[in-house]
């Protein structure tokens, strides 16, 4: 009778074993799920940003005819962030990217008659609804991430974790200090 008791709890404590074990391996998948989602939804607008970037420049180069310099550096961004891969990598060159289409838009205000060409006005609403979109995607990245780095991280699913190789997602940071720097406003 002994005997057939121990069988039964060493039995149970098999079973609720492989239940949290398949139960924390489950987890991990989904969250591994919701960063490639949230990685191709980046993709997907950064994408669309890269696309947009060729049509400003189109559309500003009429006006902005000596503005050779500032072209050639928004191309060549583009071109860098286009060819980059893994997370840290793409961050950085849209972080470069972003600084020179910031310059290209400072330099844009030279000119006030582009400033009023609805073809520049429109390509230029697109590409700030498309830096909002980035943003959001960005932070659903990062929340999705995080999440993931802490099950592989904490106890007892960090056992798991590291059962079925599950490794920690790289966060997608800026690059540039002077980005997190908070902007100088001065009305003198």
């Amino acid at each position: 009778m002994t005997g057939t008791i121990v069988f039964w709890v060493v039995v149970g404590i098999i079973v609720a074993l492989v239940i949290t074990v398949v139960g924390i391996y489950n987890s991990l998948v989904a969250l591994r799920n919701q960063v490639r989602n949230a990685w191709s939804q980046i993709d997907v607008q950064l994408k669309r940003r890269h696309d947009l970037i060729p049509n400003l420049v189109e559309t500003a180069k009429g006006y902005m005819k000596h503005e050779r310099e500032t072209f050639d550096a928004v191309t060549k961004a583009r071109a860098h962030a286009e060819a980059a891969r893994g997370v840290p990598q793409i961050a950085q060159a849209e972080g470069r990217l972003t600084e020179a289409i910031s310059r290209f838009m400072a330099v844009m205000e030279n000119y006030p008659e582009l400033k009023a060409n609805q073809n520049f006005l429109a390509v230029q609403e697109e590409l700030a609804s498309t830096e909002n979109r980035i943003a959001f995607a960005r932070q659903a990245y990062n929340d999705a991430a995080l999440l993931l780095n802490n099950k592989v991280e904490m106890f007892p699913s960090n056992i798991v974790a590291k059962l079925f190789a599950f490794t920690k997602e790289p966060f997608f940071e800026m690059e540039d200090s002077s980005e997190r720097a908070v902007p100088k406003v001065s009305f003198s």
